[in-house]
């Protein structure tokens, strides 16, 4: 697809509703998911405002949400909630699944590391790449208890 065209050159950033963003990629993964996933999406009333590359944004909102489903073996909740704190916009994304050791709170993230049978281990590395190289952001895990769940975090500076 044209996002992956845009990996490796610095990407354009755009003003863009941080809220509205996120509700469309939340659709459209709602829409191409098994009904034993419950979704749940907290948002703001508000517009909240991010420079920010929409499709590798979205790509990366998408990645998380699906590494929440494979944590869960596609059966539980997901939760993306989306708040304003100081001058960050957080968007969390919370899972049901089986939930990391806090030993691989940071390893995650790096190239090759993966906790499933299949794939590359490149989804975490390169989102990690698209929020705090391109976007000037964080991303990190937030919390996680064995057995319980997942909290991944993306901050970004809100623009006015």
């Amino acid at each position: 697809t044209d996002r992956f065209s845009k990996v490796g050159s610095l990407p354009k950033l755009e003003r863009r509703d941080i809220v509205k963003e996120t509700k469309e990629s939340y659709t459209y993964l709602k829409s191409r998911t098994s009904d034993l996933i419950n979704f749940d999406l907290d948002t703001p009333n508000e517009s909240l405002y991010v420079e920010c590359n929409p499709q590798l944004l979205s790509w990366t909102i998408e990645n998380l949400v699906k590494n929440a489903i494979d944590a869960m073996k596609g059966k539980g909740n997901v939760s993306v909630k989306i708040f304003p704190k100081d001058k960050y916009v957080n968007i969390n994304i919370t899972d049901t699944g089986k939930g990391l050791p806090k030993a691989l709170y940071r390893k995650v993230f790096e190239p090759g590391f993966t906790s499933k049978k299949r794939g590359w281990g490149l989804g975490l590395s390169l989102a990690k790449r698209i929020v705090e190289e391109y976007h000037n952001g964080k991303i990190r895990v937030l919390s996680s208890e064995i057995g319980k769940g997942t909290t991944m975090q993306i901050s970004l500076r809100m623009v006015p």
